[in-house]
Formats: C-alpha cells, sequence, structure tokens
C-alpha cells in the first residue's frame, strides 16, 4: 500500500505558516507523523560565535525539548563562493508518504516508510543568483534532510571543498565517538566513551556517531543513500563546545577538494535518529534504507541470505585429519563437506586461493573445478575473496567468468577508503555483481549507508573492529562487543565474523595466529548470532571444533535474516538483549560486558499462546571455563521471564518455538 498526498501549506505539519515577500521567512518547523519529533528551517543572523550574516540554519526538537540547537547548513565551494548566506526563498511545497514493502533479506520483513517532507527552494539575492533546494523529512524516529543544486545555467559543473552542516546539541551530552585519525581507513577503531566538550574540531570522527544528552533521548547522526559522493565524518565545530561540524573525506592527492560533479545534483540524507530508549535506535534502523532508492534488480530471487562456513579464522589448523591444513584442496573440500553436513549454503574461500593480482586463475595448490563441483554436489556454494585492485583491473572479465564456473559471490577487501572515487567503485561493483547473479560482501569497507536497499546481492560489509582482531591484539572485547549494537550496527549489517568456541577469559586470553582465542563465553558468541545483523553470516571456527561440541545445535538453526526485531533491554558497553522472530519462532540474544549481572528477562513479545524454550547459557563454572555451557528446556507463555546469570563476558542464547497457540 503507497499514500503521497502533495498539499499546500497545512498547520498540522508546518507551523508557522510562510510568509515570503519582503525579508526574510518566518521559521518553517515541520513534524513527524507522530509529532514528537520536528525539524525547523530558518534564515537567520545570529550573534557570535555563529558566522556574521543572514544564513541557513536548522534545529531538531523531540517532545518540545531541543536536541539540536540552531546549527549551520551549506555548501563550500573551490573556485566560488560558498552558498550559504543571503539567500531568498522562492517557493515551498510539501508532501506526506505512506507506504509499506517488505524485504526479505532484512531484520524486519514489513519496513513501513511514512514520513513528512519539506522542499525549500532557495536563491541567491546576489549574482551569480544559483539556486539550492533544501529537503527535510520527518520519521517518528528520526529527521533527515539534503541538498539539492538543481541544473541552472549559473551553476553546471562544479567541485565542492565541504559542507557546512553542523550538529550543534542543545546541552552537553556525553558520546560514543569512532575517532579514526584519518580519512582513508576501514572503519575498525572501537567507539570511545567521551563528553562532546572533549571532541577536538581536528578530530576525524566516523559515523555513525551515538550521543545521549543529558537527563534527555540517545541521538544518533548517520548518512544514507551516499552515492557519487564523499563519506560525511565529524569533529568538533569551533567556538561551540556541544557543537559538531561535517567533514568531507578529500579526493586523493586533493586535500582541498571532496566531490566533483555537475548539477542537477543531491547530496546524501543527513540523518539524525531520535528515541529515549538506546534500544529504541537498533529498532529504527530502516529508516537508513528508507532513504535509499528502490532495488534496482528485478529479479532477486537468486540472492540468498545465509551461514557460510570460512577458512581463514583458525589458520593452518585443524585435528584428527588426515591432510595437512592449509589454503590447498584438502582443507577446501573438508570446509565443504562441514558445510554440507550442517546445511549451511556456503563456503567462504578467503585469500590465498589465486595469485596475488590475478583472480582469474588458481594457484596450483588449489583445484578450484574440484572443489566447485564437489561443493555443487552437496548443495553449497562458494564465495571468493577478492582484491579490491584485481577487482578494479579485472571486473569486466573476472565477474562472467565467476558466472560461468558456478561461483556464488565474491568478498572484496582492502578498500580502506570512502571518497567520491572509491564510493562510486562501490557502486559499480554492486551493479555488475547483480547483473552475473553474484552476491557481494565488502570487507575493507567504510560503514554502510542503504545501499543494500538498491542492490541487494550487497549480503553484509565489514567496517567494524571484529572478531579478527583477536588473532593479533587484546582489543575485541566484550566490552567492546555490547557497543556495537547500539553504535556501528545502526548504519546497517554488521560483518563482525562470530563463531569461536576456543573461549577464553580475561586472564586466560592470548592473541594467536593459529587456532586463536577469543575473549567471552561461548553463551557470548551464541547470542552474537541473535545481536548482531549480517544476512551473509560467518561459522569462523574450524570444523573439529563445531562438531559434537555443545552450542553447534544452535549454530545449525539460528537464522540470518529476520521477520521482526524487538529490542528488550540495553545500554551501550554494558549489556544487550534482543529478541527476533522468523517464521513463528523467535530466537533471544543477551550478551554482557566484563561485569557479570543477573537479568529478568521478559517474554511478552511471544503474544498468546505456550511455548518451549530452549536456553542456551553460561555454565556454572564459565567465569572459570569460559566453554561451560548449560542448556535448559522449559515451557514458558508471554507472562513469563528468562532469569538469565550471564558470567563475565558471558550471554545467553535462546530458541522460542510454539507449542500450542490460544486464541480469543
Amino acid at each position: 500500500m503507497v499514500k503521497k498526498v502533495t498539499i499546500a501549506l497545512a498547520a498540522c505539519w508546518l507551523f508557522p505558516l510562510a510568509v515570503f515577500g519582503s525579508g526574510s521567512p518566518q521559521p518553517l518547523t515541520l513534524f513527524s507523523p507522530n509529532h514528537h519529533l520536528s525539524v525547523t528551517f530558518g534564515l537567520r543572523s545570529l550573534p557570535k560565535p555563529y558566522e556574521a550574516g543572514e544564513r541557513m540554519y536548522y534545529r531538531v526538537s523531540y517532545n518540545g525539548k531541543p536536541v539540536l540547537a540552531d546549527s549551520p547548513l551549506g555548501l563550500e565551494f573551490a573556485g566560488a563562493s560558498a552558498l550559504d548566506r543571503d539567500l531568498t526563498v522562492d517557493r515551498t511545497s510539501m508532501e506526506s508518504y505512506d507506504s509499506t514493502w517488505q524485504d526479505r533479506i532484512n531484520d524486519e520483513l514489513n519496513v513501513r516508510d511514512h514520513y513528512h517532507q519539506l522542499s525549500i527552494w532557495l536563491r541567491e539575492r546576489n549574482a551569480p543568483h544559483r539556486r539550492l533546494g533544501m529537503v527535510f523529512r520527518a520519521y517518528n524516529s528520526g529527521v533527515a534532510f539534503r541538498y539539492v543544486l538543481p541544473r541552472q545555467q549559473n551553476l553546471t559543473t562544479f567541485v565542492l571543498k565541504n559542507e557546512e552542516t553542523g550538529f550543534y546539541f542543545a546541552r552537553s551530552a556525553s558520546a560514543f565517538a569512532l575517532e579514526l585519525g584519518k580519512y582513508a581507513s576501514a572503519y575498525e577503531a572501537e567507539f570511545q566513551p567521551v563528553t562532546l566538550h572533549q571532541i577536538r574540531p581536528s578530530a576525524i570522527v566516523g559515523l555513525p556517531f551515538l550521543a545521549h544528552l543529558a537527563g534527555g533521548p540517545w541521538v544518533a547522526i548517520l548518512e544514507a543513500d551516499l552515492e557519487n559522493y564523499a563519506g560525511l565524518y565529524v569533529g568538533g565545530a569551533e567556538g561551540f563546545p556541544d557543537g559538531l561540524a561535517g567533514k568531507l573525506s578529500p579526493l586523493p592527492g586533493h586535500s582541498g577538494e571532496a566531490v566533483m560533479a555537475s548539477t542537477p545534483k543531491a547530496t546524501p540524507w543527513r540523518v539524525v535518529m531520535v528515541n529515549l530508549r538506546p534500544g529504541g535506535l537498533i529498532e529504527s534502523t530502516d529508516l537508513i534504507l528508507n532513504l535509499n532508492p528502490p532495488s534496482a534488480v528485478k529479479n532477486e530471487s537468486w540472492i540468498h541470505p545465509g551461514k557460510t562456513a570460512w577458512d581463514w579464522w583458525s589458520g593452518d589448523y585443524d585435528t584428527n585429519v588426515s591432510f595437512k591444513p592449509g589454503m590447498n584442496t584438502a582443507t577446501l573440500k573438508h570446509y565443504v563437506q562441514f558445510a554440507s553436513d550442517h546445511h549451511l549454503p556456503y563456503l567462504l574461500i578467503d585469500a590465498g586461493w589465486s595469485p596475488p593480482d590475478d583472480i582469474t586463475h588458481w594457484v596450483p595448490n588449489v583445484n578450484l573445478p574440484q572443489i566447485l563441483s564437489f561443493a555443487k554436489q552437496r548443495h553449497v556454494r562458494i564465495i571468493l575473496w577478492v582484491e579490491w585492485k584485481a577487482v578494479k583491473k579485472q571486473l569486466a572479465v573476472a565477474l562472467p567468468l565467476y558466472h560461468r564456473w558456478g561461483v556464488a559471490g565474491f568478498k572484496m577487501d582492502y578498500m580502506n577508503r570512502d571518497d567520491q572515487q572509491m564510493v562510486r567503485f562501490y557502486y559499480q561493483v554492486a551493479r555488475a555483481a547483480a547483473r552475473y547473479h553474484l552476491v557481494v560482501d565488502f570487507h575493507g569497507a567504510f560503514k554502510p549507508t542503504g545501499m543494500r536497499r538498491t542492490y541487494p546481492n550487497q549480503l553484509s560489509r565489514e567496517g567494524v573492529l571484529g572478531m579478527e582482531y583477536s588473532k593479533s591484539t587484546y582489543r575485541c572485547t566484550p566490552y567492546h562487543d555490547v557497543i556495537l549494537p547500539f553504535t556501528r550496527m545502526l548504519a546497517g549489517p554488521m560483518d563482525y565474523t562470530p563463531g569461536c568456541f576456543n573461549n577464553a577469559t580475561k586472564s586466560q586470553f592470548k592473541p594467536s595466529d593459529v587456532n586463536p582465542m577469543c575473549q567471552g563465553t561461548r553463551a557470548h558468541q551464541l547470542a552474537m548470532y541473535v545481536v548482531y545483523f549480517s544476512p551473509l553470516q560467518m561459522l569462523s571456527d574450524d570444523p573439529e571444533i563445531y562438531d559434537h561440541h555443545p552450542g553447534m545445535t544452535f549454530l545449525d538453526r539460528v537464522p540470518t535474516v529476520w521477520d521482526r526485531t524487538v529490542v528488550l533491554d540495553g545500554d551501550p558497553g554494558q549489556y544487550v538483549t534482543i529478541a527476533r522472530e522468523k517464521g513463528k519462532v523467535w530466537y533471544l540474544g543477551s550478551m554482557t560486558n566484563w561485569t557479570p549481572r543477573s537479568l529478568r528477562i521478559p517474554l511478552s513479545f511471544l503474544g498468546n499462546g505456550t511455548y518451549r524454550a530452549e536456553i542456551y547459557s553460561d555454565g556454572p563454572d564459565a567465569a572459570r571455563n569460559a566453554r561451560s555451557l548449560k542448556m535448559t528446556d522449559k515451557t514458558v507463555g508471554e507472562n513469563d521471564f528468562i532469569n538469565a546469570r550471564l558470567a563475565p563476558g558471558g550471554g545467553l542464547a535462546a530458541i522460542v518455538t510454539p507449542v500450542a497457540v490460544t486464541r480469543h
């Protein structure tokens, strides 16, 4: 169902009514459908420390209380004056939009796209009289805005240095900031707890950015529909201790140039999500999808989410096998057999199967045709690791070749940039991959921005400090694990690569490249398959550590996409509990940091009826033996609770299946 209504100025959405003519218009305020959120646009002259002159500003309120104070808007050009002041409003228009669409490769099957939109068309008072549009959308879960440069004689081609987009918080806030220190990175760092005052103007902070206003709501800053444009970062705003200033990733070798384009041109959406609960932000991630164009893939039936075995994590290691483990045919066939035995649709073959600079041939130790044939007989499909420079060089040859081979897709790695050129390359790759029915997993990647709606063959993306860091560092901790759902995961699917069964306590853990450990309990790892959303989800460890060991029965059954998601509780850096439904079965995941805790988990999301809960929890000795896992069954209903005792670095996972449904 789609309802789209275009209406003249309506007081229920916009207040006060616009008065245009001589002088500046009154501020325009757009409300969300439920009236809790509002965004206000105005042309104003504000006192210092604001810049002098009449300029564009916006502000955001929640339940009538300010979230963002007057924050600047504008575009900075190379070789031309900024488009940010001395503007007049030519016209405005408003729309109301309400539709529902289905996304079978998502954490919500039915996605509602419901917003009010205000478009404001402006023109410079003075020569060269350039024109600019500002488009604002107000959803129940957040507000978004973008700049639109229409086709015009006075502005054809241009080079954009930066945006003057600011996010000036109305009061002090604590935050979790991804301080990357540079623009060229893989977004693989920790979200550090900071105050807004601590973020320097020189900082380069990646998105999402999460803040908690003192005595108020949680706020996340993201971007959506990033195509043929530079990635957005934030740093401190000069003169505004509670403000953030937007920064664009510069083009390689062009420190003062970020975007080369021509009109008409729309920027990505700048998104401000707001919720009283941090878990409410997780439940609102469809906002990013809704701000992207619909699928460009006409027939999506060939796109299959699912779990995959993976040969890289364990290194050249396996036990009780008759071959030497490594990048060779015998090892890879062994992983294929494991995938088949556990009904995993994929095996991901990582780096080493091909020469470094040629992804159209395989190395002598790997008989790829034999592996592909062996896998096809067992209903397992192969995903190949590729380095991005080789893809760029061999794109036109490699992708049709993979299609002929029967390869399912590829994992592209080491891009480590989000400048305009690289962002454009992502779309080129996804578009070409879709043409040849290949799925894509981007690694060494920047954060998602909703591209997967337009190209749903892009199943997952890294852009996170994931479990691979346990092979060489102490950085991947349970504390880090329970920050990610409230930060990185807001942007979209997260290929953290869970599934380590060589679990270790804090004192036992040591980094190791071969047969590596992970910090936290086995139940903590199982819970990741519910808490962390990724349509392509890894079973990272070697086959022998899984087979016939506690917890594998859960991994056999847990899906990777969902019909409905409910965040039951959580606090960033402390703990999180999420329930997700697939079909009529609910899956539950709960994780804690290094602090042991007792949780009383309500089951009110179940609805009427009787259910069987299969619970995988920390064993009574899990504080000493992180592999200890306790499995219990109990009959439950919507009025019941699961009383969970989580060990340090612990967790809980459960499968809740209906036994009988009560009808009224």
